[in-house]
Order: structure tokens, then sequence, then C-alpha cells
């Protein structure tokens, strides 16, 4: 009989948000061959938040069970993960007597990892994931650090999506020998290279010259405006995937420096990979990141990347053949450094070589390894 294993966390899709947590999805579904698995995602609510979910279809074999859990916003950093503990106990000790899990996979650090711990004790082993904010936020918040340095430490392993985000944890205290680094993969299948001209006149683009894409959510954290800038002192093209909630500054901002900046709105993978292929460099200037998969999902395609030298980016981004890093923040910098890579030769072989290595089987092989050596 296969190993049974538990999926705990908020990151996880539904057909209304197919993207929300859509990487552990993929990690789930490649472990399918080794591994019984059900799903309990907590959903953080207030009174007027809602509380119907429906799983996407090809996520039903796993039964996936949405649980409502309290939490209080902002002062809530003491106690959310026994607030999602108390919401959880009843469905999380059914699923215990019904499912009997060999192990518990718990992506987010805080509060989810922390309230699954506290749900499981010595029951049944925890492998926590930490994902990025989790760490690069939460531990600067009193709060939530004393919580996590608390919790953490009892899980049998901690993955961690890019060394940066294990060096952190390791400055702080946790033990190194239970911290494992996996990178995400990628669908090498749907982000390849493919004719740029081809590209560009089936997506409307052909007569754009040079052209910069950003893909992802329209945060402060992820700075569009910065980008924004830059392209209109280059007079390049931007091509925007995403959305959010800085969205109208963007485009208020793209009118008023007269930059050429088309926004495309949150686009499907495949749709991604097609941008891809039109696109002449991948810009990431982010205020912080993990391992953005964005950035794995370009080098798949042969597309060089601008990127903020920030969290785990440098780990992957770390040839010339590659793009170029800029210090994040800095307008000019990013200036220069997409001027130079605009102007620079692309290797798209080298850059797919490199992109190769981050495929899903190879991610799912890691998984498979640190969880049933966490198993008793």
């Amino acid at each position: 009989m296969s190993p049974r294993l538990l999926f705990f966390s908020n990151l996880f899709p539904t057909s209304l948000e197919p993207y929300r947590g859509l990487d552990n999805a993929t990690i789930l579904r490649a472990l399918v061959p080794e591994f019984d698995i059900r799903v309990l995602s907590p959903r953080p609510v207030l009174p007027w938040t809602p509380r119907g979910f429906t799983g996407r279809a090809e996520d039903s074999a796993f039964r996936p069970r949405w649980v409502p859990a309290a939490y209080l916003p902002k002062i809530g950093g003491p106690v959310n993960h026994l607030l999602m503990a108390g919401s959880l106990r009843k469905a999380f000790e059914e699923t215990l007597r019904s499912f009997r899990p060999d192990v518990i996979l718990s992506s987010w650090i805080y509060p989810d990892s922390c309230a699954a711990i506290g749900l499981a004790g010595r029951r049944v082993p925890v492998v926590a994931i930490a994902q990025g904010s989790d760490v690069h936020q939460y531990l600067n918040m009193p709060g939530r650090r004393r919580v996590i340095l608390k919790m953490l430490p009892r899980a049998a392993k901690v993955i961690t999506r890019s060394g940066e985000l294990g060096r952190i944890l390791a400055r702080v205290g946790f033990t190194v020998g239970s911290l494992d680094i996996v990178y995400n993969g990628v669908a090498l299948d749907t982000y390849q290279p493919r004719d740029k001209a081809f590209a560009r006149q089936d997506l409307g683009l052909a007569e754009l010259g040079k052209i910069v894409l950003f893909v992802g959510n329209f945060y402060t954290i992820k700075n569009p405006m910065l980008l924004i800038r830059a392209v209109a002192r280059l007079g390049v093209t931007l091509v925007m995937a995403g959305g959010g909630p800085l969205e109208g500054e963007c485009r208020e901002l793209a009118v008023t420096l007269g930059a050429k900046v088309i926004f495309k709105g949150r686009q499907a993978p495949g749709e991604i990979a097609r941008l891809m292929n039109a696109a002449d460099v991948l810009a990431i200037p982010s205020k912080n990141e993990g391992v953005p998969n964005v950035l794995l999902e370009a080098f798949a395609s042969g597309l060089p990347v601008v990127a903020s030298n920030v969290g785990g980016i440098p780990e992957v981004l770390d040839q010339e053949a590659l793009g170029c890093l800029f210090p994040a923040g800095d307008e000019g910098a990013l200036v220069a450094a997409l001027e130079k890579q605009l102007a620079a030769p692309r290797d798209t072989a080298a850059i797919r070589r490199h992109g190769e290595r981050f495929s899903w089987e190879a991610t799912a092989a890691k998984y498979r390894e640190i969880l049933l050596g966490a198993m008793p």
C-alpha cells in the first residue's frame, strides 16, 4: 500500500483561484505514483469573506477539503496559528481517523505549518515548506518570529525554495541539518524556445521593436512602477502580464510618462509561454524574492532575464549568458542593465539547457526522498 500524505496549506487552487498555490498542486500530482494524497486547506476568513470553495477537476483525486479559519488581521501575529488550529481541529482529527496519514506536507510556515505542527503533535511527522515572504517578512515581525522559532524546530524537515531562505533561518538559530533546499520545477513542454517572429505575429506584437516582459502581481514588493519608469527612459515596449492593487497606478504612470506599456492582465501558463517567446528580455524588478517561478520559466523558454539582486535569484541567475542582475530599487542601474541586455546577442540554447535543470520530475524526486525519510 502506498504511503499516505496529507497536504495542509491555504495555498492550494480552487476553480475561482486557479493559480493560488499552483506549484503545490503540481508537486502533489508529480507525487501521485508513490503516495496516496489528501488535501486539507485552511482558508483564513473575515465575516464578509466568501465561504464556499470548489476544486478544479484535475485535483479531484486529492479530495480537497477547504475549512474556514479564524484570524486577526495585523494584531494577530502571536495567536493566528492557534486560531487556525482551533478552527481546523475537528476536520483534522476526522482526517487522522479516516485517512491516517503517514506524513504531513505543509506549505507557508506561518500560520499554516505552525498550526499543522501543533495539531499533529507527536502523532504524525510534519514537513514544512518555507516559500519566501513567510521568511523574508515574517521573521521581522516580533509576534510571528517568536511563534516560528518555537514551532518550526518541531517539524521533521523544513524545505526552503531557495538557499537564501535557508541561510536566513540558519542566522536566526534554526538547525541547518533539518533544512533541505528544493527549487520549484518548470513545465518544460509548455515553456520552451519557439520562433520569435511567429509568436509576435500570433500575438499582434510584430511591429513593436524591442519588448521587455513583466509577469507577476502588481504589488509594492514586485516594484512594477520602477520598471515602467525605466522603459519610459529607454523608449522600448513593456508588456505586463498580471494584476493586483497597483495596476491602476501603473496605468496612470505609463500615461503620465508616455511609456509604451501593454497591459495584458492575468494569463494562463500557455499564454505566458507565448509572451516569453515574443519578448527580448524578462524583467524582475522586485524588492525581494525567493526564486520566482517566472525566472525559471524564462530560462526554459530560452529568454534572458534582468533581475534585482535579491533573495535566491543570484543562486540561479549565475551565468552571463542568462542575463544580468542590478541592485534592487536602483532605477539607473535597471535602465543600464536592460540597455545592455537588449543589445547583447542571445544564446537561446545555453539558456534552455540551464532551464532544463529545473524540471518538475527532478523537484518531485527530491520531495519523495525527503517525505519518505521523515516517516517513522
